[in-house]
């Protein structure tokens, strides 16, 4: 039901932007909301019986919403999911929406891997090749992978930069072969 998290991400993300929201307040809104109900057995209870009348259930959203100090829109959401049955999509909305949120704004998503810990000046430099090969402002997360002897591998959506040492072996291992 990939469409269903992709159509509310699209509509939550032109509230968003029609009513000049902080994108990062409205996702750490619904992430807080989302960890909620992970982890309260009886919330999700509650929200997904539909002999829990509805107006209750709105009643105990709002008063989550207002302990949190989390914005209305992001209630309103909730609120449609949950009158909707659809409360169970929550996670995969939130994954939606920041994607959706990111592609408006121009952001990629950069997971990059290195052989050893880059320095802040080897990562800025890295992440400005990066933003010139995309054309989009980049959020990079890192992670180490000693089986890449050296450099490192680039992952930006489906396309991947492979400029490892082991990359370039098997590069001219298959050259070799063939």
């Amino acid at each position: 039901m990939a469409s269903v998290a992709s159509t509310y991400a699209r509509a939550f993300a032109d509230v968003v932007f029609a009513a000049k929201l902080d994108a990062n307040r409205a996702i750490a809104g619904l992430r807080e909301i989302e960890r909620l109900l992970t982890e309260s057995a009886d919330l999700r209870r509650i929200w997904e019986n539909p002999a829990v009348p509805a107006d209750q259930k709105r009643k105990l959203l709002d008063a989550i919403v207002q302990r949190e100090g989390i914005d209305k829109e992001v209630r309103n959401l909730v609120a449609v999911l949950i009158d909707h049955r659809r409360i169970a999509f929550l996670p995969r909305i939130v994954e939606q929406v920041g994607k959706e949120i990111d592609a408006r704004l121009g952001l990629a998503e950069a997971q990059i891997s290195s052989a050893r810990e880059l320095g802040n000046p080897e990562k800025r430099a890295l992440e400005a090749q990066i933003e010139k090969v995309t054309g989009k402002k980049v959020r990079a997360t890192y992670g180490l992978d000693a089986s890449l002897l050296g450099g490192a591998v680039v992952r930006v959506g489906s396309t991947i930069y492979d400029g490892s040492v082991k990359g370039q072996l098997e590069k001219m291992k298959e050259a070799i072969s063939s």
